[in-house]
């Protein structure tokens, strides 16, 4: 049985950290959401702990929501000390999400009826831990009156109640954002005072051109939202939107330089590479250098496009990948699927010799062994499969090279990431900043794992997270 609970917990955990409930390459968005809907109803019945502990592992957002809202409307099922331990870690991941996350999930809290005293309680702190709650007001109205009418609580200022649920009450308001965005419902001049996702809609609202607003917004866009609009900014003939590369994340720099025609990231080049290696080297931390001889096969086959929803993600994932096994590498070498050298140029295209790919690796005698795919071997088909089953149990069975497989990609129909083989441990990636911990991680999904390990493994996770707090 506890064998059985550890691959239960280590399937959901690779679940949770690549499914996001949104189409991909081979699968369609409702399907995911009932697989995904499966894993949680499940694990919430069976394996309440564990499931409630991996909120402080590297879940993606989406699936630590949906922890925190079926944790939250099924506490009848938990005994007090499981709620006590819940509620910690509900409200130290809750301070790790995004704003709009956390408000969408207190309006679904709502839509389920859910408002107990914790659940409350747990609305009440994060709403008084926010460090505007002026800025929230404006950027997230619709959320902020929902979470105050459910947990029965006033806002935290004065003006606040008038401008949330009678906003045209008042003649003028004393805090500024408060006034600049009454202001701008009827000067032109005001909605440039306003933050970028407020100031576009009223930008609408006076009919200003798109040229005209991206050049007067410009010095109030945040990093990312100047990644995101500069592309667009640049067809617009706008050259006041530039992003400033320094500082950006690993993988999301990676999914910017995707974006880019491989024109232009070729004439990037030294701009565009000496980014992705400084936020490499960010990322791995004092980990760089110590990883010894390194060998990656990374996909970029078509199916590394995405879908429209999750546009080039996989090859976006593989790419931060390249550029940080190469930040912890003390020898490094990288196999694309196409056969490509110029990581820089990378493009999805063509089929998936994942097995070719992997001979190549070996040959290269490494330490470590990589493989940042989907999963889907198709040139032929089962080569990688059983390339790695002769070499482990004939060539190397004492598992002196250390080798993981690192799948972008949920396979809804799987339940979760798709194996490439059972001699070699898949763990599902979201962000390659993750990698380094992942891949501590994969050591407990070989096979070999009891759940008192595994256990060892969340509690100690569990007490970080809530150190943090």
């Amino acid at each position: 049985m506890d064998r059985l609970a550890a691959e239960d917990m280590l399937l959901f955990v690779n679940a949770a950290i690549t499914a996001t409930g949104q189409r991909e390459f081979r699968g369609d968005a409702a399907g995911q959401r009932l697989s995904l809907d499966f894993l949680h109803e499940y694990m919430a019945v069976n394996y309440r702990d564990l499931y409630a502990a991996a909120l402080a592992l590297d879940v993606n957002d989406h699936n630590a929501a949906l922890i925190a809202l079926r944790l939250l409307t099924t506490a009848g099922d938990a005994s007090d000390g499981q709620r006590r331990v819940e509620g910690r870690l509900i409200a130290a991941r809750l301070r790790a999400l995004p704003p709009q996350r956390v408000y969408r999930l207190f309006r679904d809290l709502r839509r389920a009826r859910v408002n107990n005293r914790r659940t409350r309680a747990l609305i009440r702190d994060w709403l008084a831990a926010r460090p505007d709650s002026a800025l929230d007001a404006v950027k997230y109205r619709a959320g902020v009156k929902v979470a105050l009418r459910h947990a029965h609580l006033a806002p935290a200022r004065d003006e606040l109640g008038p401008f949330l649920f009678a906003p045209f009450s008042r003649p003028r308001y004393a805090t500024p954002l408060l006034e600049t965005w009454r202001r701008a419902h009827y000067e032109k001049a005001a909605v440039y005072e306003l933050p970028y996702t407020v100031a576009e809609g009223f930008a609408a609202r006076h009919r200003i051109g798109r040229t005209a607003f991206l050049e007067r917004i410009a010095p109030r866009l945040t990093r990312l939202e100047r990644l995101r609009l500069q592309g667009a900014a640049r067809r617009d003939g706008v050259d006041a939107v530039v992003a400033d590369l320094g500082g950006m994340p690993l993988t999301r720099l990676a999914g910017y330089v995707l974006s880019l025609p491989v024109a232009d990231r070729a004439a990037r080049r030294a701009e565009l590479t000496s980014a992705l290696r400084a936020a490499a080297r960010r990322a791995c931390g004092p980990d760089a250098g110590r990883w010894g001889r390194v060998a990656a096969v990374l996909d970029d086959s078509f199916s590394a496009s995405g879908s429209a929803q999750k546009r080039r993600r996989p090859l976006a994932v593989a790419l931060a990948c390249h550029h940080l096994l190469e930040a912890l590498a003390g020898e490094y070498v990288a196999l694309w699927t196409s056969g490509r050298t110029d990581a820089l140029l990378v493009r999805p295209y063509g089929m998936t010799p994942l097995g070719d790919r992997v001979l190549d690796a070996l040959e290269h005698e490494p330490q470590r062994l990589v493989v940042v795919s989907d999963g889907w071997d198709n040139a032929p088909p089962g080569l990688a499969a059983e390339v790695l089953r002769v070499w482990r149990t004939r060539l190397d069975p004492d598992r002196r090279v250390s080798a993981v497989h690192l799948n972008p990609v949920y396979d809804a129909d799987a339940f979760t990431a798709r194996r490439l083989a059972p001699e070699v441990p898949t763990v599902g990636v979201r962000r390659a900043e993750d990698v380094p911990a992942l891949v501590r991680f994969a050591r407990l999904a070989e096979g070999t794992t009891g759940l008192a390990e595994l256990r060892a493994h969340l509690a100690g996770r569990v007490d970080r997270l809530l150190e943090e707090r």
